[in-house]
Parts: structure tokens; sequence; C-alpha cells
């Protein structure tokens, strides 16, 4: 739970947060990034990949006895998705596709344990395998535990300053694309309307101090115009992308 402490805290400086997406099985991938100590989290991606809740565990404990936390975007918005992912020891859980007040608290709920959300009690490695445990390991496990909603569809804007006030939530994340398509702007995530309506995103979001985070491609413009808006945290690009970026420039560089 010290990372998802460390994640926090970092949400509430001025240093922007920086850190990328993981959809593949491999987690040596994760250990890597892990031992770098070179960003502020790393995202796995459940909902657009074919990775199991087996595979997430493997990604998880790959960061352990490191300082890099890890959240977990699941499938959808479903306690019984949400509650194994935690119990393997995700700092924070991003749950998808919120259009409503009433969705958001559903997310909340998953993942706080009573009275305050609905989480099952099942200690695994979240509670280092039941040698911590007892009303202390539940009051620090609701405390600590990142609450991501992801604003993705008008329906969310339009509730959002609902959304903003729903207890327990501790950072909204952008989803561009999924936002534009809803605006009738399909794949068109800097066409104007989709730019001003993330605008009254950011507006609602600092009226209430809520920290904003965005998922994007790697494009260092892009990214650098995310953070001029106001975002406190940016997930970009995909280990395999940069990968691949950096064998195509390095066999670019040496045939010169």
């Amino acid at each position: 739970m010290q990372n998802a402490k460390l994640l926090r805290e970092k949400l509430k400086g001025d240093k922007l947060c920086l850190g990328t997406h993981i959809g593949k099985t491999e987690p040596a991938l994760t250990e890597m990034l892990a031992r770098s100590n070179i960003l502020d989290f790393v995202w796995v991606e459940m909902e657009h990949a074919s990775i199991s809740i087996e595979t997430v565990d493997h990604h998880i404990m790959a960061t352990r006895n490191s300082s890099l936390p890890t959240i977990v975007r699941v499938p959808w918005n479903d306690h019984v998705l949400i509650k194994p992912v935690l119990d393997s020891g995700a700092d924070g859980i991003i749950t998808p596709l919120i259009r409503s007040a009433e969705e958001a608290r559903m997310a909340v709920s998953a993942c706080l344990y009573p009275p305050e959300g609905i989480r099952g009690y099942g200690p695994n490695r979240a509670a280092l395998y039941a040698q911590s445990t007892g009303p202390d390991y539940i009051k620090e496990a609701n405390e600590s535990v990142v609450i991501v909603v992801q604003i993705e569809h008008i329906d969310a804007v339009n509730d959002l300053e609902a959304i903003l006030d729903v207890p327990g939530i501790t950072t909204i994340v952008i989803g561009p694309n999924d936002l534009s398509a809803s605006l009738g702007y399909p794949a068109q995530p800097r066409h104007p309307e989709v730019l001003k309506t993330i605008d009254r995103i950011f507006e609602a979001a600092n009226k209430v101090d809520m920290p904003v985070g965005v998922s994007i491609p790697y494009d260092l413009e892009i990214a650098r115009d995310w953070a001029a808006r106001g975002c406190r945290w940016i997930s970009t690009g995909a280990v395999v992308s940069f990968f691949l970026n950096g064998l195509k420039q390095m066999t670019d560089d040496v045939r010169k």
C-alpha cells in the first residue's frame, strides 16, 4: 500500500506524473520499468488487451519491492472484476466509461471495504498473504487505494459536477478517443468541439481541486498540450511502441 500512498502524494504535487501502458503478457517489461526509476506509475491494461487476471497478477508481482505504483484498468465497472485485481495487490483501479454519478459511486464502492463499500474480504498479496489483517488493514486499504474514474462520454461531462461530488474518487482520467466518438467526431480527439468539451472537464475539476489525467498515444507536442491544459498525470505510449520506435530510429541512424 506504500506505493498507492506515494502516487496519491504525487498527484497532490506540482510535478507532472508520467507513466506508460502495459498490455502484453511479459512481466519482465514491467520489472524493467520498476527497476529503472524513470516513471511515476505503470498502467496495466485489461480493457483493450487480451490479458487475464493471472497476467495482471504477474505484472503486479514484477513491481514488488520497488517504488513503482501499479494501476489497472479493468474491462468494465463490475465489482466481480475489480475485487481480484485489488486482492492481487494493485495500487489503484481505473474504471472505464463512467457515464453518471451513480456509476461513479458503484466504481468507488467496489474498491472499498465495508462500511464505505462492498469489496469482499479475501486477504491475498494485498494483505501480505494474511500477515496484515484486521481493522487496521481495512482502514489503511480504504485510505490508500487509488480510485480512478474515466471520463470518456458526453453523458459523463454533462453529469460531471455530480460525479466529482462522489466521495472516494482520487482522480479522473480523460479518454479522448471515446469522448470524441460520443460527440459525433470518431477518431478525432483534436477536433475543436472535442477540445472545447475537454476544457469543460478541466474547468469543473479545477473548481474542486480534482486531479485530471489522460491516456494518449505518445506524441511530444500533444503531451505538452495536455500538460499545459492542466493535466496532473499522463499515461502515454506503450512499452512495445517505444521499443519499436527506438528500433526504427536505430536502423535509420545506422543506415544513413
